[in-house]
């Protein structure tokens, strides 16, 4: 078979070769000629089409483990697919070897420690559903297909809960990895400490994490949640609203503020369907009383449609995922911002107007709280101060719309980017460049550089926002 390798050139690997793997490993070994090859290398992002010379499903850490010492043995070139949800695509490469952890979706809660352990291949639907059998959760993604390795491992800063209990990684409390050397090491506070504190937000560096221990915490498994939709006439009056309003609000409180066209659910009156809105939407982890008064100033601006009310956290966890299902195209942007100044309220009001399609959004998410109270060396994330952070994310399904789509999100991003003295969200960058790596990372780079040089010295692992050793 002629594959990929880590030096961008092509090489023989014999079929003998490939048969030991087969033979090594319990799950699935897929190649180009299998009838599941095309649907084992589609991942979330519609956008990303790429043909693998080898897919390697496992079924558990000795699988990862022997795909990772062929993989090195060959010097072939590595995707790590989780949840198959990267932005850019990193869950999947041309002519080289995808280590697929998706069948690796076991999640067990220990009630009395409050802690949840679950495998690599998760998604956080996954998570959800046990844990909140408990009444107890973690900060994960806003989509409940989203995996939980890649968020995690990227820092974690988009949930409905990091206000109250900061980002994904500051929950964990243990990783096992797989090391490039093929080994399996354990993770924590007490063991592997350098490799701890990469894993929190230093992204798919430093191995292959095939199960993750987080703290869980009380939530729900009711809470007040929801949207409350506005006219887009009144965007710039909801804007500034919004940036008032959020400098007053208890922990409890997350929101972010969507610039969208309102999509085609059951739980939105059709009259508004495909129309440009702008949305508050939060999620409060208190009680349910408490949270009606401190929502009242939203109720009180009148929204068109007001969807906010006592919902199960799981249901406001699942509300996106028909909106953006598995083959939706998408391209973002992202930006830390550590405050949101009159001009740039103008640009953001001038950009979302200009946006092409209606499925396209931008928003902008509130921080602070439990995040903000973490020092900034303490994890890879070095963006605890940031108030704000802006993205455009440009979503479509027609071929036709790809180009205006992508071009919005671009220009977009570099007219609020001027405002910005942060880097970028890493689970959102695109195509940006090795420096604006570096940049997103700021003081805590160098350190990074050190651990990836101890655990992956040859960069086997690169297919990400990349330290590169």
């Amino acid at each position: 078979m002629r594959v990929q390798t880590l030096d961008d050139a092509k090489t023989d690997i014999r079929d003998a070769a490939i048969e030991e793997l087969r033979t090594a490993v319990r799950g699935s070994l897929i190649l180009p000629d299998d009838p599941r090859y095309d649907e084992a290398r589609r991942v979330w992002n519609g956008t990303i089409d790429r043909r693998p010379a080898l897919i390697a499903q496992c079924s558990g850490a000795a699988d990862v483990m022997a795909a990772v010492k062929f993989a090195a043995h060959h010097e072939l070139l590595v995707a790590v697919r989780g949840g198959g949800h990267s932005l850019p695509g990193h869950s999947v490469c041309d002519g080289g070897l995808v280590i697929d952890l998706s069948s690796m979706r076991g999640v067990s809660v220990d009630p009395r420690r409050r802690a949840v352990r679950a495998q690599g291949g998760a998604l956080w639907g996954d998570v959800d559903h046990e844990s909140q059998a408990f009444g107890l959760a973690t900060p994960g993604g806003m989509v409940s297909t989203t995996g939980i390795a890649g968020l995690t491992l990227g820092g974690g800063s988009q949930s409905w809960l990091i206000r109250k209990f900061g980002n994904s990684a500051d929950s964990l409390l243990s990783a096992d990895v797989v090391t490039a050397g093929g080994d399996l090491v354990t993770a924590s506070a007490s063991e592997h400490t350098d490799l701890f504190w990469a894993l929190r937000g230093g992204g798919g560096n430093f191995g292959i994490v095939t199960s993750f221990e987080f703290q869980l915490h009380p939530v729900g498994p009711m809470v007040l949640a929801g949207g409350a939709f506005f006219a887009w006439e009144r965007i710039k009056e909801v804007t500034e609203f919004y940036l008032d309003y959020v400098k007053h609000v208890p922990d409890e409180l997350t929101m972010a503020l969507f610039y969208w066209g309102a999509p085609p659910a059951p739980f939105l009156p059709e009259s508004i369907h495909g129309r440009n809105v702008a949305i508050i939407g939060l999620c409060y982890t208190g009680s349910i009383d408490a949270g009606e008064k401190v929502v009242a100033p939203i109720r009180a601006l009148k929204p068109t449609v007001d969807i906010i009310g006592p919902m199960p956290y799981i249901a406001l966890q699942a509300m996106f995922d028909p909106i953006v299902p598995k083959g939706t195209c998408a391209y973002v942007k992202s930006d830390y911002f550590d405050a949101v100044p009159p001009a740039m309220v103008d640009d953001i009001v001038r950009w979302a107007e200009r946006k092409p399609f209606a499925m396209s959004m931008a928003r902008l998410n509130h921080f602070g709280g439990a995040m903000s109270r973490i020092p900034d060396d303490a994890t890879p994330f070095p963006h605890r101060k940031a108030l704000f952070a802006f993205s455009p994310d440009a979503l479509w399904h027609k071929p036709e719309e790809a180009e205006a789509s992508e071009r919005w999100a671009k220009d977009c991003w570099q007219a609020m980017r001027s405002y910005s003295p942060r880097g970028a969200y890493v689970n959102f960058m695109s195509d940006e460049g090795q420096d604006r790596v570096r940049e997103s990372y700021r003081g805590n780079y160098d350190r990074l550089v050190r651990i990836k040089r101890i655990y992956d010295p040859a960069n086997l692992f690169r297919l990400n926002q990349n330290i590169r050793p």
